[in-house]
């Protein structure tokens, strides 16, 4: 690693502006940052009662904040996390730096920005058992990446230090971690860039000429008092730090970025975190409840196991403090003065000792709750509690009214906000206090209970309401303890904008007994002006490696708040208790019953086109666009829908109409676009729906999978083509093995190619041998046991003069079931860097010169990567055709191989088709071309024996 890799970072820090679309909105005060409120219907039942209460109780008692900063959903520390949030009392912070859009997905086909808006789901489901807060940078996951150098030039440093600045001034931890450390121990250069980033925010968020748009806008600096990083997990031998990411030998020590100096070594543990520990409450370890939570985040590995319960800690090393510490600590926060009283140090000194004495009876109201508190009967501390909100009201109001400095008035005002919705969740538990608001098709009076239970709750209802519609919504208030409180008012709220009608059906404040509920319903209009629910990020295309942010409001939030809100005010003993849920709809699913979801804003018509890019032969004189529309029209819509086009283009029809009957009905439309002359170039088709006097020119489709929240995900109606100059061998007959999910199959079809999907009874019975190229996708043979079953069928089918075509495979391929020896050995080899230089090893050999002349040209514009799986070894049967490799990497010649067997042949192709097919990158249409095409390449002559060649591995 380059010892200069930060040089000169503080001073572009300072100039830093609108290539960020930094404007000052950007940062606000504390009181008016748009936050993220959990849109889950009910809490865990870890959350709820006493068992959430014990643990509400112990923040209470302490002022302790810590922010881990990491790089991708399920990097997370997660045993850490659960131990310091729910064990400890800690306001904890989880940031993570993108989304994981350039991972892996064995659950659905959602690769990309849609992955991204599921692995977001999945982290914040798993948040929800950690019990944090979560924030994001606005950058997005390009792949695999080698090198922190490499990332943070991808990314842009300043981008990735200017949002996780934003988020550590808007949460203000005494105490910022990661996960990684920022050397090669990490793993990749993500990784690498997270550890860097909690130590660079350690050093810069407190400074004031940092980022100072943020400091204009409101948000004011804050200064950590200690950094750590997780001890490394480094495989360490004589040779040094073995780094998988580049393959080669590091030397053993770790960079320091807060003073820029040398850990020589592995760095030691400053202290242990007991991960293992048992809480009764939880009735689980912290370990354990964290891996419920890491079990919601399936797209990378379909789930994981929850362990068994033993004795284990996580290691942190200290590699900055600003308070006097101990070779050896106990806590993230010894030196650090973690008791309400604390509070107070923010005044000046000769100030502090008023506060002080209010912190401290503050304090002795909560030691008082906790020594009183019943599990059997929770609510003999209700009142306790209201005592210890009604004196943190009066400290704030105190506080906004004192002469303070203005930064000692808002950092005290910070942490008691933070009491004060502590105090009001903790009255919530104690009473049994719970809210429940959904949309309905009727009044709520008009029998929400049935002989199956609530009614209102069983019924399916819509999702989605549209601009200019009406909704109902019946909103629920009960007190299940043994206090009886009163109801002052109860209310629906817009946070999809100003506009919305909201009217009340009836009233229903007043005493709520002990064991009693109430229902209001609410008639919503909404504008036609209201925001969708939708990302407030997107990007052009996936080149850009990061997010442009469509509404600042929402910068660092995992997404855009839900449309509606219900609220409630409860008052007990003198004080208002606030209760608050997203509106959420009643959505049935087959096997789990009755599923809420949030309600979400969404356009009357959406249009999706099926692919979103891909290619054209010059050759073409038309092909076929599909259109599929959607509508949310509650009741009949009817259009029309046509294409923008290029200049000179046209199609058949030249517009098409549409009648849908009822809401969530789906229209299927078929166009010939005619080119009037295809060229080696990029175009673009957009298709537009007309309707009601509107135009739309978007889609939106819900990424999830059963378990998993949805969340709408849109794109642009567009269809990015590329003019490409590629031929294919007459009349093939192909055959595709689906793997873990990819598009190759579908993107074939650009070129003629309409590939039959092969199951598992057929790999095992059928007669392959009418199939010109039988086609494995990614990752297949982990995903498809009947492969390793019936891996002779292929075999015999290659042997009888068929072409077998292996996509890129993991670790569950190394078992020789090529004809000849193939061998990943461990870690695959990966060729990252997209635009690497590409030596043809072969440039005369048939499969490179029919029915396409290759040459490295084909190698142009690719994105992401060039591939995965690069076998290490092989045997001497097989033809290497092309060598790559990345910086300071050993070259690759294991990409594309292939052998004759028998009367036919066997490929291996590791090369990120998977990628660049769906993206329409023409040069990966013209190998596959050639690839599906060597059954009948006249030069190959498959069909006859193949000649003997001497084995060997090379």
């Amino acid at each position: 690693m380059r010892s200069d890799v930060c040089r000169g970072t503080i001073a572009s820090l300072l100039t830093l502006c609108l290539s960020l679309n930094a404007s000052p909105v950007f940062a606000q005060q504390p009181e008016s940052v748009t936050s993220y409120r959990s849109a889950y219907a009910r809490p865990l039942p870890i959350d709820s009662g006493s068992a959430g209460l014990s643990q509400t109780l112990q923040k209470l008692h302490t002022r302790a904040s810590l922010a881990m900063v990491t790089a991708h959903p399920d990097d997370e520390d997660g045993g850490m996390l659960t131990y310091e949030s729910r064990g400890q009392g800690v306001d904890t912070t989880l940031l993570t730096l993108n989304r994981g859009e350039g991972g892996q997905n064995v659950m659905t086909s959602d690769y990309w920005d849609q992955l991204g808006t599921l692995r977001t789901q999945e982290l914040l489901g798993a948040g929800n058992y950690y019990g944090v807060h979560q924030y994001w940078t606005r950058v997005a996951d390009f792949g695999f990446s080698k090198t922190i150098e490499e990332a943070l030039k991808t990314w842009g440093e300043d981008r990735v230090l200017y949002d996780a600045v934003r988020a550590i001034r808007i949460q203000r931890p005494l105490v910022v971690t990661s996960v990684f450390a920022g050397n090669v121990s990490d793993g990749h250069g993500h990784h690498q860039v997270a550890g860097y980033t909690a130590q660079k925010v350690y050093v810069m968020a407190g400074d004031p000429k940092v980022f100072p748009d943020q400091i204009k806008a409101g948000l004011l600096p804050w200064t950590p008092l200690k950094v750590y990083a997780r001890v490394p997990f480094a495989r360490v031998t004589e040779k040094g730090i073995y780094d998988y990411a580049t393959g080669h030998w590091e030397p053993v020590r770790f960079r320091n970025y807060v003073d820029n100096t040398w850990i020589e070594g592995v760095p030691k543990a400053t202290l242990e975190v007991p991960i293992g520990e048992y809480n009764p409450m939880l009735g689980s370890s912290y370990m354990q409840t964290s891996r419920e939570g890491l079990n919601q985040q399936k797209t990378q590995m379909g789930g994981i196991g929850i362990p068994l319960p033993r004795s284990i800690s996580s290691g942190y090393h200290l590699y900055a403090s600003r308070v006097p510490v101990a070779d050896h600590e106990k806590t993230f926060f010894d030196g650090i003065d973690v008791t309400l009283a604390g509070i107070a140090s923010y005044a000046p000194k000769n100030e502090q000792a008023p506060w002080v004495e209010k912190l401290n009876a503050l304090n002795a109201t909560v030691e008082s709750a906790i020594s009183s508190f019943n599990a059997a009967n929770p609510a003999t501390i209700a009142p306790v509690l209201a005592k210890g909100l009604a004196q943190t009201n009066a400290l704030v109001d105190e506080v906004a009214k004192s002469k303070l400095p203005a930064e000692a008035r808002y950092n005290m005002t910070h942490e008691l906000k933070i009491k004060q919705e502590q105090f009001n969740l903790a009255l919530q538990q104690s009473l049994g206090l719970a809210l429940l608001a959904n949309t309905s098709d009727g009044p709520a009076a008009g029998g929400r209970m049935g002989p199956m239970g609530d009614m209102s709750t069983q019924t399916p209802t819509s999702q989605t309401v549209v601009p200019g519609d009406k909704v109902s919504v019946a909103v629920h208030v009960a007190n299940q303890g043994t206090e009886a409180v009163a109801i002052s008012a109860v209310d629906v709220v817009s946070e999809a904008g100003t506009g919305f009608g909201i009217t009340p059906k009836a009233s229903i404040t007043g005493e709520l007994a002990s064991g009693a509920a109430r229902d209001e319903s609410f008639e919503v209009a909404v504008p036609r002006a209201a925001e969708l629910t939708k990302p407030y990020f997107s990007r052009p295309t996936l080149e850009q490696s990061y997010y442009d942010i469509n509404d600042p409001r929402y910068l660092n939030l995992p997404t855009r708040p839900y449309p509606l809100l219900a609220t409630a005010t409860v008052t007990y003993k003198d004080v208002a208790i606030k209760l608050a849920g997203v509106v959420q709809t009643v959505h049935r699913v087959n096997g789990e019953g009755p599923v809420l979801e949030p309600l979400l804003v969404a356009p009357a018509i959406s249009l999706n086109v099926s692919p979103y890019a891909g290619v054209v032969p010059v050759a073409s004189s038309t092909f076929e666009l599909n259109i599929s529309l959607h509508s949310s029209v509650k009741g009949p819509a009817k259009g029309i829908v046509r294409l923008d086009l290029p200049k000179g283009w046209k199609s058949i029809p030249e517009s098409a109409d549409f009648a849908t009957m009822r809401e969530g009905e789906d229209q299927n439309l078929s166009f010939k676009v005619q080119p009037e002359h295809v060229e080696t170039k990029p175009y673009i088709i957009t298709a537009v729906a007309e309707y009601n006097g509107e135009k739309f020119t978007q889609g939106f489709e819900t990424v999830g999978y059963p378990g998993l929240r949805p969340y709408p995900h849109y794109r642009p109606a567009t269809y990015r083509t590329t003019g490409v100059d590629v031929k294919t061998a007459p009349n093939l007959n192909i055959g595709y093995i689906m793997g873990t999910g990819d598009d190759v199959a579908t993107s074939l079809q650009d070129i003629g190619i309409h590939p039959t999907m092969l199951s598992a009874g057929e790999i095992a019975s059928a007669d392959l041998s009418h199939y010109d190229a039988i086609v494995l996708g990614i990752r297949a043979y982990a995903a498809r046991p009947e492969l390793k079953t019936f891996n002779n069928r292929l075999l015999e089918y290659a042997r009888n003069g068929g072409t077998v075509i292996v996509q890129y495979q993991t670790q569950e391929y190394d078992h020789n079931y090529g004809p000849y020896p193939l061998t990943l050995s461990g870690d695959p080899e990966k060729v990252v860097e997209e635009d690497n230089k590409v030596t043809i090893l072969a440039p005369n050999d048939p499969v490179l010169n029919w029915p396409n002349k290759i040459n490295t040209s084909d190698f142009d514009n690719w994105v992401e990567e060039r591939g995965h799986g690069f076998m290490r070894g092989w045997d001497s049967h097989y033809t290497a055709l092309t060598e790559m490799h990345d910086k300071d990497q050993d070259p690759q010649k294991g990409g594309l191989l292939y052998a004759r067997y028998g009367k036919g042949a066997y490929v291996y192709l590791a090369y990120a088709f998977f990628r660049q097919m769906p993206d329409g990158v023409p040069g990966s249409f013209r190998i596959m071309a050639n690839l599906i095409s060597m059954g009948k390449n006249p030069s190959l002559a498959l069909g006859k024996e193949a000649p003997a060649t001497p084995a060997g591995t090379k």
